[in-house]
């Protein structure tokens, strides 16, 4: 059963279409005596002289519009859920990029933490340690011999002493001064 005011369920008995209204009763009017005898005077009935004609403008005012009412209520929910999503994926791929930049940090640490760990394993062994001490820092052992080039002269001695040269213990610090400009000078 339809819940439309006036409809009723199933086509009227003598075939014609219903409108949807409830029709309207004429009967308080008085029928006019011109009509011919056979006529039936219905509002809206086709009398055989009149002729309805359509215009040119009747017609273009009829034509679909480009853009209805329904496209431009589709375009614009369109437009409101590209708004709507472009701040999230925006966030998503700033995401994804920052998560590429922090595993490619990570994987940097990770090798300078391996470097680090063999550079601590190779100091805990005394013999390294032994050796960057008579390289770096001119240590000896007792009993060992130290050999120093000073001014490309070889001089030997003890561990921490130098032989000096007796010439430079002579003379002022002057003269001393001009013996190296003339030595540099060539």
């Amino acid at each position: 059963m339809s819940n439309v005011r006036g409809r009723r369920t199933g086509p009227p008995a003598d075939g014609r279409r219903t409108t949807g209204r409830v029709p309207r009763v004429h009967a308080a009017r008085p029928v006019g005596t011109s009509l011919r005898a056979g006529a039936v005077s219905r509002p809206g009935a086709r009398r055989p002289g009149r002729r309805t004609v359509r215009s040119s403008a009747g017609t273009a005012q009829r034509r679909r519009p480009m853009v209805t009412g329904r496209a431009v209520v589709l375009g614009g929910l369109i437009l409101l859920l590209a708004l709507t999503l472009a701040g999230p994926i925006r966030q998503y791929l700033a995401g994804q990029a920052e998560l590429e930049q922090l595993a490619v940090e990570g994987r940097e640490l990770d090798e300078r933490a391996a470097d680090l760990r063999k550079q601590l394993e190779r100091q805990s062994d005394p013999a390294y340690a032994e050796r960057q001490a008579r390289e770096r820092l001119t240590y000896v052992l007792p009993g060992d011999r130290l050999v120093v080039v000073v001014d490309g002269e070889a001089v030997e001695g003890d561990a921490g002493t130098l032989a000096s040269a007796g010439r430079d213990a002579e003379l002022p610090w002057y003269e001393g001064l001009m013996q190296s400009l003339a030595d540099a000078d060539g």
